[in-house]
């Protein structure tokens, strides 16, 4: 046993459960590469302010739990607890929104980090796919996000997920709410930090899970009841638009995300067979961030999907994906000249673009053909001293037993026709 574990609320994704990881954050982005959005990669850690200003200094993520450190430097650092601050930070640094069309459409993957109790789908270190809209305000964009998650989500075969979606209003009306809604939040018997919050954000109360918050809550003004004319014309838009599309949403006029950048459209994936952890995805629209962190007016859209908490509800639907073997053909060597040689010819496969391995060590042939089982290979290509003096192969298809001498010349061709 190693001296070390994996940290508190981490884990290590290890064969074969990492290639489930792998095809749900490939389902996630594939929409999004063909609708436009470009690849994105930003630093695991940034300055600490960025998400002080961005993501709201009375939220959770930035009091409680972002894992902010000094350098030998004295610079203040914190590791990236969500990706959108970061990726707009990104664009804006690189000058993309002064580049040509609007919007810069953006996508990324990659590790997030929050200090937080771990439990079954709440980790420290936990995995996104997210995607950003930056530069245009069009209910249209806002849609079209929508859609995409939902296309990905049904890709992989998950059918028992909801989709929440509200809006919070913008600077002209929200403040107008924000006041009602502190008023009838200074009447209930809060605690003295909830009481501290509602002065700073009040939207972060109605997001509170605890139950003895929740009961006070009823009866609280919505923000539905005090949207202007614009911002209840523009959430009528998007309605519409994902309606058309055929994807089936619930209005929760209750619904507000963590994170205090969020503006008009916002929405929630959520999935009923993760208990308590039951939100997989969400996203909105985010029209004040980049003025936040010192940049432009740039109206953008987004979300981040959990890849850790879609596998979850995969497994808790039963869904299996069709993940194929890593390797289609093992070579078998019997002797060290037969090893020489089908090592030759698994690196010409593999230069031809066909997975091949072979095993290592040494081994028997009883061993090495259990090497071959474990593999998952369709085909095995076996040798040895006799096979290469008559120059040929025997080549083996797994599944049927069935098997025939190829001519070594002729292995690449035979293999292709094989797993055509």
């Amino acid at each position: 046993m190693s001296t070390f574990k994996a940290p508190k609320g981490t884990y290590d994704l290890i064969p074969p459960y990492s290639a489930k990881y792998l095809a749900v954050r490939e389902a996630i982005s594939a929409p999004l590469r063909t609708a436009g959005y470009g690849y994105v990669e930003t630093p695991g850690f940034e300055d600490v302010n960025l998400f002080a200003r961005g993501v709201g200094e009375s939220t959770d993520i930035v009091t409680k739990e972002m894992y902010a450190f000094e350098t030998k430097g004295g610079d203040r650092l914190a590791l990236r607890p969500e990706g959108t601050a970061s990726v707009l930070r990104a664009a804006l640094e690189a000058s993309l929104h002064k580049q040509g069309n609007l919007p810069v459409k953006l996508w990324y993957s990659g590790s997030y980090y929050r200090y937080e109790r771990p439990q079954k789908g709440r980790y420290r270190h936990f995995s996104q796919v997210g995607a950003e809209a930056i530069g245009a305000e069009d209910p249209v964009l806002d849609a079209e996000l929508i859609i995409l998650a939902d296309q990905a989500y049904r890709s992989l075969g998950l059918r028992n997920f909801r989709i929440l979606l509200n809006s919070l209003g913008d600077k002209e009306c929200r403040p107008v709410y924000r006041e009602a809604l502190q008023t009838f939040l200074r009447g209930l018997d809060l605690d003295e930090e909830t009481l501290r919050r509602a002065e700073i954000n009040p939207l972060r109360v109605l997001d509170d899970k605890r139950e003895a918050v929740q009961k006070q809550l009823v009866g609280a003004p919505l923000l539905r009841d005090y949207l202007c004319d614009a911002c209840k014309a523009y959430h009528e838009e998007v309605r519409g638009l994902v309606g058309a599309a055929g994807v089936v949403f619930e209005d929760d006029a209750k619904l507000v995300r963590g994170l205090d950048y969020y503006t008009r459209t916002t929405f929630e994936f959520v999935h009923d067979g993760l208990g308590s952890q039951s939100a997989v995805g969400g996203g909105g629209r985010y029209d004040g961030l980049s003025e936040m962190i010192g940049g432009p007016a740039l109206p953008s859209v987004g979300w981040a999907l959990g890849v850790d908490r879609t596998v979850l509800a995969l497994e808790a639907e039963g869904v299996e994906l069709e993940i194929p073997a890593a390797t289609s053909v093992f070579a078998v060597a019997i002797g060290d000249e037969a090893r020489r040689v089908l090592f030759g010819k698994v690196t010409e496969l593999r230069r031809e673009g066909i997975a091949a391995d072979l095993s290592f060590g040494g081994k028997g042939l009883k061993g090495a053909m259990k090497d071959a089982n474990r593999s998952g290979a369709r085909l095995a290509v076996v040798a040895g001293e006799r096979d290469l003096a008559e120059g040929v192969v025997q080549l083996k298809e797994m599944e049927s037993g069935e098997q025939e001498a190829v001519a070594l010349d002729a292995l690449l061709d035979a293999v292709r026709a094989k797993l055509a």
